[in-house]
């Protein structure tokens, strides 16, 4: 049987749980600098030298990146699209659905680079890992302040998922940019 992996998914969320607005952040045009550099820093960061983390997205996500900014450095970026036949340029991986993704890592030559998996977007992903079984973390930036949004992560049930009280790197008082406070936090799924 295949060893089980722990999915990780990051995300940055307004009070009403508002994760994009228009193709582009919440708080767009403001840029949370810091925000991006723990993202970078948590998603970049793999727990086994040699190896690089995995970024699993949803075909808009990739596309609401920057194209300067594609692929994303350092990382495995795996694209998630039923339309597209090909990957998109820059992408390193195209798979049909999530599960089709997992697998993929299951195959000998991606086991050997592959460490962590990240999922970063957007709202139909997060749900589909949030409800997948197994050990899942969800690290969670909470923007203090509200931004009109039209897209939004499911609420995290707390049946399933507890918050830690700290995590490795995580920091844990308030932080504040361009006059918007967030703060981090990592929930754990509970396995029953």
């Amino acid at each position: 049987m295949k060893m089980s992996r722990i999915l990780n998914c990051i995300v940055a969320v307004c009070p009403d749980m508002g994760i994009g607005n228009k193709g582009n952040l919440p708080w767009h045009p403001k840029r949370l600098n810091n925000e991006f550099k723990y993202f970078q820093k948590i998603t970049m960061t793999p727990s086994v030298e040699g190896k690089q983390n995995v970024v699993i997205m949803g075909r808009k996500t990739w596309f609401s990146i920057p194209e300067r900014n594609r692929p994303l450095k350092n990382r495995i970026n795996i694209v998630l699209s039923r339309e597209l036949k090909e990957p998109p340029a820059g992408a390193h991986h195209l798979a049909p659905d999530f599960s089709t993704a997992l697998r993929l890592l299951d195959t000998p030559e991606m086991a050997e680079q592959a460490d962590q998996v990240w999922v970063i977007g957007g709202s139909s992903l997060y749900k589909e890992m949030m409800d997948s079984e197994g050990t899942r973390r969800m690290f969670v930036t909470r923007i203090l302040q509200q931004f009109e949004s039209d897209t939004f992560l499911p609420e995290i049930n707390l049946n399933k998922y507890r918050l830690l009280p700290e995590f490795p790197g995580v920091p844990q008082d308030i932080q504040e940019e361009c006059g918007v406070q967030y703060r981090f936090e990592v929930y754990e799924s509970l396995n029953q």
